[in-house]
């Protein structure tokens, strides 16, 4: 265990993590102001798609370097098509079910666990567990968090001040 700590790589995926976090955090932001404009994508939704990009951006960078002595590999069109294939399930997901509030924010998860499982198969595997650890607070968490938010200043709140 004591080696753990001086691995290089393990170093490298919790910058990756905190950088990860930190795109949660400042799409979490924007979804808190679209939650409280009462529109259906909201905190969990935001936070989960700013960190699926953000993971999908630092396992390409991350997997380019691992690869670069390889000629003919380039990690990046691996990435680019699992990004396509799961924003096609994605859109299904939230086009064609009858609660789009919740799909929408499904949606953002598999977004994310498929970035999480390219992490993992590219061996970044502090990385991906940080990220699954990250999306199940902001899918928990968020969901009473963002709820007591709308209750109190979304746009329903504002109907009822004006009507009392």
């Amino acid at each position: 265990m004591p080696h753990f700590w001086n691995d290089p790589t393990v170093m490298i995926e919790l910058t990756a993590s905190w950088r990860v976090l930190l795109a949660a955090i400042f799409g979490l932001a924007l979804g808190l102001e679209r939650s409280i404009a009462g529109k259906h994508a909201g905190m969990r939704t935001y936070a989960l798609v700013a960190a699926g990009s953000a993971l999908f951006t630092v396992v390409g960078t991350i997997a380019s370097y691992q690869l670069s002595m390889f000629s003919g590999i380039n990690p990046l069109q691996i990435a680019a098509s699992i990004v396509i294939g799961i924003g096609f399930i994605g859109s299904g997901l939230a086009a064609f079910r009858s609660e789009p509030v919740v799909e929408l924010t499904t949606s953002a998860g598999i977004f994310v666990v498929a970035a999480i499982g390219m992490a993992a198969g590219y061996g970044l595997q502090m990385l991906a567990l940080c990220v699954t650890i990250m999306s199940i607070v902001i899918f928990s968490a968020l969901s009473r968090v963002e709820n007591d938010i709308k209750d109190r200043f979304g746009s329903s709140a504002r109907v009822k001040e004006i009507i009392e």
